[in-house]
C-alpha cells in the first residue's frame, strides 16, 4: 500500500521492501488521484503520473512477467 499525500504537502515516496541498497529499485507516492513513479536514485530524473487505470496495468504486467523480456 501507498501512504497518501495530501493537497499542499510533499508526496510520502516509498521503496519496496524488497529493495536493496544500491539496488535497481523506483519509488512511488500517491497524489490525488494518481500514483506518482520515479528512480529511487535519480530524483531529479523527472517522474510518472499515472492514473488508476494505468497503474493497476503496469502492476499486474509486473506480476505476470509481462516486463521480464530482457
Amino acid at each position: 500500500m501507498v501512504d497518501r499525500s495530501y493537497r499542499g504537502e510533499s508526496p510520502k515516496w516509498r521503496k519496496g521492501s524488497s529493495s536493496e541498497p544500491g539496488g535497481e529499485c523506483v519509488e512511488v507516492a500517491v497524489a490525488g488521484p494518481s500514483v506518482l513513479v520515479r528512480d529511487s536514485r535519480d530524483h531529479g530524473a523527472g517522474m510518472l503520473e499515472l492514473d488508476s487505470v494505468q497503474w493497476r496495468t503496469l502492476t499486474n504486467a509486473i506480476r505476470n512477467g509481462d516486463l521480464d523480456g530482457r
